[in-house]
């Protein structure tokens, strides 16, 4: 694990926020490209993604914080300015919220936007969750056998407190201790290869004509997949059903693309 990349003088440079910064480089770039694609200005994608940027951090502060909100009301300072402590569903809904506040202002179509951000938004995630594996912030999944498996214990957040409120699995080590050098599932690798193989597909079938929109609902269904399955492997609460609060919420993305595929495959294609 590499929660601190490096230091110069008194700067030090954090693996989790550089790439968080690399993701949306990238994803900048792309969104650029197919904005270029559509006919449209590529100075909104800038702006698009300054305003994911912005409410995407600000969205994934807020989740967290409602989410841990015990600890919140215990230490408000020190959990706000917490430079960890983002859950990436809120910061996704603020940020589309954004967006969607932006194309109004400028008379652009939401689903225009939204298509073509589809495969920027893949990729990105996938780079970002890479700096989730260097911190080593709890993003990780259960303890495995596999040749693969990872060892968090330099990690910011390691196994010893990430499983402490997982008696099934604290009851298989002795003192109920989850030793920190435990082998864990490299989780936030998986969702790396799973969105960069979900980027390629999306970049190869983008130029069909379909009706507008439905490259996004199609997005909105694979993302909620993508993250709905994974989620078996980590080690977040489970909420209701055996569920964690993330697949309860991919699951209503995938709803929400399912329905929006339904509504828009009448409509003319366009590319």
């Amino acid at each position: 694990m590499l929660p601190v990349l490096f230091k110069i003088g008194p700067f030090t440079v954090y693996g989790y926020g550089f790439m968080l910064a690399m993701g949306f480089i990238v994803a900048s770039y792309v969104l650029a490209s197919e904005f270029k694609r559509k006919g449209m200005n590529p100075d909104h994608a800038n702006k698009t993604v300054l305003i994911a940027l912005v409410a995407g951090v600000v969205g994934s502060k807020i989740l967290y914080l409602i989410e841990n909100w015990s600890a919140f009301v215990a230490d408000p300072i020190g959990m706000t300015f917490n430079p960890g402590g983002l859950t990436f569903y809120g910061g996704f809904l603020l940020a589309t919220y954004g967006i969607y506040l932006y194309g109004k202002k400028h008379n652009i179509p939401f689903l225009k936007i939204a298509d073509a951000h589809a495969p920027a938004l893949l990729l990105g995630y996938g780079i970002a969750r890479v700096g989730c594996h260097l911190a080593g912030d709890g993003d990780y999944g259960f303890p495995t056998s596999l040749p693969w498996g990872t060892d968090y214990s330099r990690g910011t957040f390691p196994p010893s407190a990430a499983f402490r409120n997982f008696p099934e699995i604290t009851s298989q080590f002795p003192n109920g201790i989850v030793p920190d050098t435990t082998l864990c599932h490299p989780t936030p690798i998986y969702e790396l290869l799973m969105c960069v193989a979900l980027f390629f597909l999306f970049w190869r079938i983008r130029k069909t004509p379909r009706p507008m929109g439905m490259f996004f609902m199609f997005y909105l269904v694979a993302a909620g997949a993508e993250r709905f399955l994974i989620e078996f492997l980590r080690i977040n609460p489970r909420i209701f059903l055996g569920l964690s609060e993330a697949q309860l919420i991919a699951l209503g993305l995938i709803a929400v693309g399912v329905f929006g595929w339904s509504r828009l495959r009448t409509r003319p294609a366009t590319t």
